[in-house]
């Protein structure tokens, strides 16, 4: 059989993705990091663009609107209204209020992430986990918080100046102190140390003295009497000294110094604290029933706009109102509209993340409800599948980000994505408890009488991943 010879020569035909895909792709899988300083790259080489500061709440750092927050005003009045449990107006609306020109192709779409000082992300972290009418002693707690994230305050005034349960002040207090940098909200030195070491045995990291040596030798360590210690708790001074180099390397006195710029740890490794990207609040409808809702982390005191008068020429420009040379028009239409689909991929990227999100809650309610636990196996394919949506871009708009549940606690998006992580919390409350050091095969054991059939060395790999020793040196 004959073959055409045109058949041989015609050329593939390979699809290629536009630039403006491209670039939307690229914004989308950027961290809240990445994302603060490409807006910054943009804003300086783009004179079409700029970021207008507004006022904002200071109870909830959403921006006032005529002096009002329409957020905290009618939150409880009218619960209904926060639906979305989003910022944005998809209509428009809001933003229609603050342009005074009716050309609605330059209303911004979207606001711009300022960098989160500590107390932003202290302050909005406690909200999410306790309701408005805390939001005043919030912001109280945050604003007595020195420049190393140590708390200048006490219950008792705490108690008389707003007339609250002394239990109910302590418990705000111990959510502060669970909050990332580790050791922030810390009335004291010792204490301070105190809740990093606890953060660390919660994570397997152990030093048998250190606890010890922190709760009633700190001023002898700090003079370096490490014989006098030795003496006290019956162990080597070479013991002693051990202790010392755990506190040094892995315990830092001074938290907050630095946050999210050099924030040093104590042993001189540069840290950075974790800012979610997107925040799941829980409220309680007049029903009883439970809503979570969502929040992009994008904006709270910028917005990002297009130059008035670069607007202006771009209007008049396109209705030959004004005599301008060829160059000048090229000018004013190449920023213009690289301004504007900007601001579009920001936009689209928080709506993808919102919806991604959204989903996510749908499927891994019972992980929200009942913790770590209750999580199901799920795949990224399965959430693009139900949305409508290409795996690549569930996988973009999830990769290296960061939610913060209602709870307080700031988790990565993968896990909803990993259903051994209640294998693992298993495995680790089953150490914690453990009357003897439980062997790899023991705790297999364990797990296949409870209905998780889990081989010997998966149980060590999960350990491993951990960071809890073996038997043998537990």
């Amino acid at each position: 059989m004959s073959m055409d010879i045109n058949q041989l020569t015609q050329p593939l035909i390979i699809p290629r993705a536009s630039p403006q895909l491209v670039a939307a792709n690229h914004i989308l899988a950027l961290s809240s990091t990445e994302l603060q300083a490409l807006i910054h790259r943009e804003v300086e080489e783009n004179p079409a663009m700029e970021v207008e500061e507004v006022a904002v709440c200071p109870q909830c750092s959403r921006p006032l609107q005529n002096g009002v927050c329409l957020h905290c005003s009618h939150s409880s009045k009218q619960e209904t209204r926060h639906t979305s449990g989003d910022d944005f107006s998809d209509d428009g609306d809001i933003w229609r209020r603050h342009t005074s020109s009716g050309d609605d192709e330059f209303d911004p779409t979207t606001r711009v992430p300022a960098q989160m000082s500590l107390a932003e992300h202290l302050t909005l972290s406690l909200q999410a986990q306790y309701t408005v009418k805390d939001a005043p002693i919030i912001e109280y707690l945050v604003g007595n918080l020195d420049e190393d994230g140590r708390l200048h305050c006490n219950v008792e005034e705490m108690v008389n100046l707003f007339e609250v349960d002394e239990h109910r002040i302590k418990r705000m207090i111990r959510s502060l102190q669970s909050m990332e940098p580790v050791g922030v909200g810390a009335r004291d030195l010792r204490e301070c140390l105190l809740i990093q070491l606890r953060y660390l045995e919660s994570q397997g990291v152990h030093q048998p003295f250190a606890r010890e040596v922190i709760s009633r030798f700190l001023p002898q360590l700090s003079e370096h009497k490490y014989g006098h210690i030795a003496l006290a708790l019956g162990t080597t001074t070479e013991t002693i000294h051990e202790v010392s180099e755990f506190i040094r390397r892995n315990l830092n006195p001074f938290p907050a110094r630095g946050y999210l710029g050099t924030n040093l740890t104590g042993g001189g490794e540069s840290t950075s604290p974790i800012v979610p990207d997107v925040i799941i609040s829980k409220r309680e409808l007049p029903d009883g029933t439970v809503q979570y809702d969502v929040e992009v982390v994008e904006s709270k005191r910028f917005f990002l706009n297009i130059n008035p008068a670069y607007a202006q020429l771009y209007a008049d420009a396109n209705k030959s109102q004004m005599l301008l040379s060829e160059d000048e028009r090229k000018h004013i239409h190449q920023y213009v509209a690289r301004a504007k689909l900007f601001i579009s991929n920001i936009d689209q990227r928080r709506k993808t993340l919102t919806k991604i999100t959204r989903h996510l809650i749908e499927l891994q309610r019972d992980f929200l409800d009942n913790g770590i636990r209750a999580l199901v196996p799920l795949t990224r394919a399965r959430v693009a599948a139900d949305l409508g949506m290409h795996e690549s871009t569930v996988s973009r708009a999830t990769a290296a980000k960061y939610c913060m549940l209602p709870n307080g606690e700031v988790i990565p998006f993968s896990n909803f994505f990993v259903a051994n992580l209640g294998v693992k919390d298993i495995i680790k409350g089953l150490i914690d408890k453990e009357q003897r050091p439980l062997t790899d095969q023991d705790l297999a054991g364990i797990l296949s009488s409870h209905g998780i059939p889990v081989a010997r060395r998966t149980v060590a790999k999960y350990r491993e991943q951990l960071g809890i020793l073996p038997s043998t040196l537990r």
